[in-house]
């Protein structure tokens, strides 16, 4: 029967080819310090993008122009919709419109810094930003349909960007909490624009009531 200072004796086992790829529990997760400042000397040029990137950086420049003209083009939707608003709430909509409005600037800003960043150009050429952008260019006829149009917009640009986000994941971490923080503002628009239809339906039967009882009391 085996002893306990038998156990202490035998020989360990040799270590098998597959253990060389796993990490050791003691060592540090980053890097030997001496080779990260051998790495970040390597193509200085390349400024943010070290070899630590683990994206493909063409693939990521180029999501990023589509969702910079998706940006662009909500800019200018929402741009018309707040100078074309008419109508009892129309003051208020239009409020809503020009804020989504700013917000999408911003974040088109910080989508081209980014682009930048990654030693991409961001496009901003007026030729094709229709086609580049995930989101459409509706004019809409109507407050509420100015409405429902820009409803569309922030659902097909928080599937996009929920879409770009998932393919990014660990790679190009900047790059997704980037749209994560838009994504997070898109999902708000989408809920006042939603609250916005839902109180313009509320209000519609009053004033057509209201409409009716003017028009009868202008017969006598």
């Amino acid at each position: 029967m085996a002893t306990t200072n038998d156990k202490a004796d035998s020989p360990k086992p040799a270590p098998q080819k597959g253990d060389a790829g796993k990490s050791d529990p003691k060592k540090p997760f980053l890097s030997d310090i001496q080779e990260l400042r051998r790495r970040a000397r390597m193509h200085i040029e390349n400024g943010a993008v070290t070899e630590g990137y683990k994206a493909d950086r063409d693939v990521v420049v180029r999501l990023l122009n589509e969702a910079l003209a998706t940006e662009l083009v909500c800019v200018l939707r929402y741009k018309r919709h707040y100078f074309m608003a008419k109508g009892i709430h129309a003051q208020a909509v239009a409020a809503e419109f020009l804020e989504h409005a700013n917000d999408e600037q911003q974040h088109a800003d910080q989508i081209a810094a980014r682009i930048v960043q990654l030693d991409g150009e961001p496009n901003f050429n007026p030729a094709g930003l229709t086609s580049r952008s995930h989101a459409e260019y509706v004019e809409g006829e109507g407050l509420l349909d100015m409405i429902q149009e820009d409803l569309v917009a922030e659902r097909v640009a928080i599937d996009s960007y929920g879409e770009m986000i998932r393919y990014m994941g660990t790679n190009d971490p900047t790059s997704r909490r980037m749209l994560e923080g838009i994504l997070a503002t898109e999902e708000e628009h989408a809920d006042d624009l939603k609250t916005l239809i839902e109180t313009i339906a509320r209000d519609a039967p009053l004033m057509t009531a209201g409409a009716g009882a003017a028009a009868g009391s202008s017969h006598h």
